[in-house]
């Protein structure tokens, strides 16, 4: 004879509720643990990890414009003599006089171009010598407007050059200071500037999504290897900065400053091998990464992409 429903139920109903104690004990556990790490990053941060006893020196790549060269405000300002690395040697000059006449510390150019990849020796030259303590791969290219692949003009160049400048430089410079940053006995941190659109795939920006997915597994990959040889090495993913190369004009809360940006993403070194550097952004990266699905955030990003094409043409038109 089959045995009743209240029967089974009632022999169900003891492990059910252990399982449920459990589960919610589990939950409350990880909610408390997540709300107690997050304090530690985003409210007491770990800002004296990243000071001149690294190393006398802090080398910045692309560090004439926005993140880039508030990283070499910030870094000088914190008593590092900075090496500073672009394409423009009047714009590094620039920079160069205005760092040294702000925060009175010893700088260094080092003029060229990312997008070609005879330049190595040059930057090693540049660098002999110097005791380096944090290096910023932060020279990066994005589109000039969101574009379906076979439709980029000159595409071979476009392809070269942005694997160049987002993929090439970051493996390359990484391999530059002599000695280098990897060496057993060695301490230094190393942040490579990545972005939010490695997170998941970008439509209309696929070439530039992922180049910075390269930089971000390349990264964890680099920290896993060194991170118990003194050597910090971080992804950095920012979401929209208001910089010339996003377009954004205007800064807001969730679309910092570069100096906000940095301020905030240098007290997370130490902390997290991989970073949205910015409490807003951190924010923004939960939400898009652990509540949604890949496959909506890329039908977003493809609609949203297709509109700004369409005004980005629109516009051209009417010129």
């Amino acid at each position: 004879m089959l045995p009743s429903l209240e029967a089974v139920v009632g022999r169900c109903e003891v492990p059910l509720y252990c399982v449920g104690v459990v589960t919610t004990a589990w939950l409350c556990l990880w909610t408390v643990f997540r709300l107690l790490s997050g304090v530690r990053v985003w409210v007491l941060g770990n800002g004296r990890v990243v000071s001149p006893q690294l190393g006398k020196w802090a080398v910045v790549t692309g560090a004439t414009d926005g993140i880039g060269k508030a990283y070499a405000e910030q870094l000088a300002q914190r008593g590092f003599a900075v090496v500073l690395i672009s394409r423009s040697q009047e714009k590094l000059d620039n920079v160069s006089k205005s760092i040294e006449s702000c925060f009175g510390v010893e700088t260094k150019t080092i003029a060229v171009d990312f997008g070609a990849t005879d330049i190595y020796p040059t930057i090693e030259a540049g660098l002999a010598g110097l005791e380096i303590g944090v290096l910023v791969n932060n020279v990066g290219i994005s589109y000039s407007y969101p574009e379906y692949f076979l439709n980029v003009t000159e595409l071979d160049q476009f392809i070269s050059t942005m694997v160049n400048v987002n993929i090439t430089s970051v493996c390359q410079v990484s391999t530059c200071p002599p000695p280098p940053l990897f060496f057993p006995e060695s301490k230094g941190v190393i942040l490579n500037i990545s972005s939010a659109s490695a997170m998941y795939p970008v439509p209309l920006l696929s070439v530039y999504s992922a180049s910075k997915a390269f930089v971000d597994y390349f990264t964890q990959g680099l920290n896993m290897e060194y991170k118990n040889k003194g050597i910090i090495i971080q992804s950095v993913l920012p979401f929209f900065v208001a910089t010339k190369m996003s377009k954004v004009r205007k800064a807001t809360l969730d679309k910092p400053t570069p100096e906000r940006y940095v301020a905030a993403q240098l007290k997370t070194v130490g902390l997290q091998c991989q970073t949205n550097g910015y409490l807003p952004h951190a924010i923004m990266g939960w939400l898009t990464t652990a509540l949604l699905p890949v496959s909506v955030m890329t039908r977003v990003a493809m609609r949203v992409n297709k509109a700004l094409r369409a005004a980005y043409l629109k516009k051209r038109k009417e010129r």
